[in-house]
């Protein structure tokens, strides 16, 4: 809510009734609307956290606007919220609801600002004339922000010539990103990550950077990115080979809009995603994620990305994997994964309150529990663990599948089929 409008709240409490129950009537008023909206709150942001989880079970652009408005739907909420707070407070001279004080991060710089005290020449008392004597300072620390500036550095180079031989002495030239180019490693990057991380386009990099007084055309700038993809291509490529070099990797996809030139429309590509993350095995190996993007889903490309790679993969049921696991030549073991497993069971509990895949749910809670427990641990170690813990439970949920699916045949309508025809043939 605007400055105005709390100001109105402000002059309104002002011209409040004399009449004490018509005031104490008024206040209550306002403490079942405070709590009303802190309530919705709630609610917003219970909907809010369960959008966000699902967006890593099915991503979306349908599902991204929603979160999106929703976020703007709490935003709102919130700042009528502590309106509605400022305004009891004018009129109770207490705050409605006394808010928790967050610490400041201890990592930002602190600048003192030092606030001197009105004291008389010679340190004395200004109404006696007593002598004063020093006190432990009040510190109230207040965040600030520094706005982004642009600057120029000039590299100077001094330079000296040889009376007898005209040899040129001089410091060698300070290496740029790209030859010739008038931008530094700090420019470049903040155009990057804002690209990359804060999806700020470069069209819109520009008009920010204007109002800097600073014209950076978007064609100077789309060089910049594709100048600097060439850059990283040896940073890429020990990623890979640090990842491929492995015995175990983690492999999944995510579709991601792409834009078609010319048409004004978008495409839906791929982002694979292959990851090296050990440490839940006591592995000090340092964990590392490599994307590779396609135009479309076709098992060419895992099959492309992994083609080196000798191990275990770890992945979800896409049949484009199955070429690694058969391959004639060094195929691949497969680890199949539970949380892919585990989530259609838990979408139909949500959506049926079904008995079938709540036990589902429970039995796979279970194994979790034994992975809780030997987590970060040696391999042997866990792989005894697992043999006598959790092989016991694997039989019996195995066990457990194949009667549910036989009831299931004969019951068409059972909500669980789907999810019973993914991996119940496979152990």
């Amino acid at each position: 809510m605007c400055s105005a409008a709390i100001l109105s709240g402000v002059k309104k409490a002002a011209q409040l009734p004399n009449n004490v129950e018509a005031l104490k009537r008024m206040v209550l008023e306002q403490y079942a609307l405070i709590e009303q909206r802190q309530l919705e709150i709630e609610r917003l942001r219970l909907i809010l956290a369960r959008l966000r989880r699902e967006r890593y079970g099915r991503s979306s652009e349908a599902l991204d606007q929603e979160i999106e408005q929703l976020e703007l739907t709490l935003e709102e909420a919130e700042e009528n919220h502590a309106a509605a707070q400022m305004k009891l407070a004018s009129v109770t001279e207490a705050p409605a609801e006394k808010p928790v004080r967050q610490e400041l991060p201890a990592h930002l710089p602190r600048e003192e600002t030092v606030h001197e005290a009105p004291v008389a020449a010679g340190c004395t008392c200004p109404d006696c004339g007593g002598a004063l004597r020093a006190m432990e300072p009040d510190v109230t620390e207040v965040m600030e922000r520094i706005p982004e500036r642009f600057m120029v550095v000039p590299h100077v180079r001094p330079k000296f010539s040889c009376g007898h031989c005209e040899k040129i002495i001089q410091a060698p030239a300070a290496k740029r990103p790209f030859a010739r180019g008038m931008a530094g490693a700090s420019v470049i990057s903040h155009v990057l990550v804002s690209k990359f991380c804060d999806h700020t386009p470069l069209y819109r990099q520009n008009q920010i950077y204007a109002r800097d007084g600073v014209e950076i055309p978007r064609s100077t700038q789309s060089e910049w990115v594709g100048q600097s993809a060439i850059l990283f291509n040896p940073l890429v490529d020990a990623v890979a080979r640090h990842i491929l070099g492995g015995y175990k990797v983690h492999a999944d996809d995510t579709p991601v809009p792409v834009l078609c030139p010319g048409r004004g429309t978008t495409k839906t590509g791929r982002l694979w995603v292959y990851v090296r993350d050990d440490h839940n095995s006591a592995d000090q190996t340092p964990p590392a994620v490599l994307f590779r993007y396609s135009p479309d889903r076709k098992a060419i490309y895992p099959n492309q990305h992994l083609e080196t790679f000798r191990g275990i993969l770890q992945a979800d049921a896409y049949a484009g994997f199955n070429p690694l696991y058969e391959r004639a030549s060094g195929p691949l073991l497969e680890a199949a994964c539970w949380a892919h497993a585990r989530r259609k069971f838990y979408d139909i509990y949500e959506s049926t309150d079904s008995p079938i895949a709540r036990e589902a749910l429970e039995r796979i809670a279970a194994l979790y529990q034994i992975e809780d427990q030997i987590r970060g641990k040696p391999p042997d170690e866990r792989c005894a663990v697992r043999k006598a813990r959790a092989g016991p439970l694997l039989d019996s949920l195995y066990q457990w599948l194949m009667e549910t699916v036989l009831r299931s045949q004969r019951n068409p309508s059972c909500p669980e089929r789907s999810a019973m025809r993914c991996r119940v043939g496979r152990r």
